[in-house]
């Protein structure tokens, strides 16, 4: 059989035009991006298709609530915050409980140096250590547990009762827009715009407590 020789000038001329290509393709895409990055239309063009429709003055039916109001003013709500309270109580009294006991641990230990051999009280102290970062650590837990159920509690209050409360009265008084009062200022002759006291007595009646989840540890 006869070998065909392979010429490696024909090689690199090869390799020379793909590279060439290559480099080719990479600028023409610089340039592409570039003149496309660099295009923009007017402002005029850009609204073009927005509808230039809009609520008038005439039509426009607002009312503003104070959400601030309605957490301290609604029963649920202050039923929620006792039940919150009492938790953190409760919390802070086994606090100072364990506190004490600590207290007193750490006291014996120290009184117990002359006595105790070297491993024996470093045995002790650990054991000190560990249950003061078991305390802790529980301690946070816990604190973390109360307010999650408080939270949750919150949110039901908040899509079980006072979402659909807000929602029928926009209903029943037409209005086109319900803002948050906190963020709101109003003059003289805002009479009736703000119906707070309306969504709390509301409020009232539908729900006057809800029942937190107990939270871990007690």
């Amino acid at each position: 059989m006869v070998q065909t020789k392979t010429n490696p000038t024909k090689d690199y001329k090869k390799i020379g035009i793909i590279a060439a290509i290559v480099v080719a393709v990479a600028i023409l895409g610089v340039v592409i991006v570039s003149a496309f990055s660099g295009r923009s239309v007017s402002v005029d063009k850009a609204i073009k298709d927005v509808s230039a429709e809009a609520i008038t003055g005439a039509d426009l039916r607002m009312a503003l609530v104070r959400m601030d109001a309605i957490q301290n003013e609604a029963k649920a709500l202050q039923d929620l915050r006792k039940q919150r309270e009492s938790y953190e109580t409760k919390l802070r009294d086994e606090l100072t409980k364990e506190q004490k006991r600590l207290e007193k641990e750490k006291e014996d230990i120290e009184k117990s140096q002359d006595v105790l051999s070297r491993d024996a009280l470093q045995r002790r102290v650990v054991d000190y250590q560990n249950r003061v970062t078991k305390l802790q650590r529980d301690l946070t837990e816990r604190a973390q547990s109360i307010e999650s159920s408080y939270q949750k509690a919150l949110a039901e209050v908040q899509t079980k009762h006072l979402d659909p409360i807000i929602e029928g009265i926009i209903a029943k008084k037409d209005l086109s827009l319900v803002i948050d009062g906190r963020f709101a200022r109003t003059g003289a002759n805002a009479k009736g715009l703000d119906i707070t006291d309306e969504v709390v007595s509301a409020l009232n009646k539908k729900v006057s407590s809800v029942k937190m989840a107990k939270p871990l540890g007690f």
